[in-house]
């Protein structure tokens, strides 16, 4: 799995706003996992469910500066829905749908905790 993504970690402020958001948008499935306020973010609600990440406090930082997040992106079917999804859930735009040419369609955002983030609806017939 070269040049893959495999994990990624999402600092919180408060751990259950942060759940709710994500659950709301991509229909993220949560696994509580060692410690309180460490969430494994899986793909769906079965047992044998791909672990895509974690969703953890900022207690876990290993630096003293607030750790506001990478910027992943994550590939959405409607990037339309998942703007308005976003928004409604308390997420704030900061680009919006703009097209790559050859790739598709994406937007950025600041989730409820800060943390930036991006969608993209794959579409290699955008001009």
């Amino acid at each position: 799995m070269k040049n893959k993504l495999t994990h990624f970690a999402i600092y919180t402020d408060d751990i259950e706003r942060a759940q709710k958001f994500y659950a709301d948008v991509f229909n993220w499935n949560f696994n509580s996992y060692g410690q309180p306020g460490f969430l494994q973010i899986k793909t769906d609600e079965t047992e044998s469910g791909e672990l895509i990440g974690a969703l953890q406090s900022r207690n876990f930082s290993p630096v003293p500066e607030k750790v506001i997040g990478m910027e992943c992106t994550i590939g959405v079917e409607n990037i339309d829905n998942t703007i308005e999804k976003v928004v409604q859930n308390g997420g704030r735009v900061i680009m919006p749908k703009t097209g790559i040419p050859f790739v598709g369609w994406i937007s950025k955002f600041l989730d409820t905790e800060g943390n930036l983030f991006c969608a993209m609806q794959y579409d290699n017939s955008v001009r």
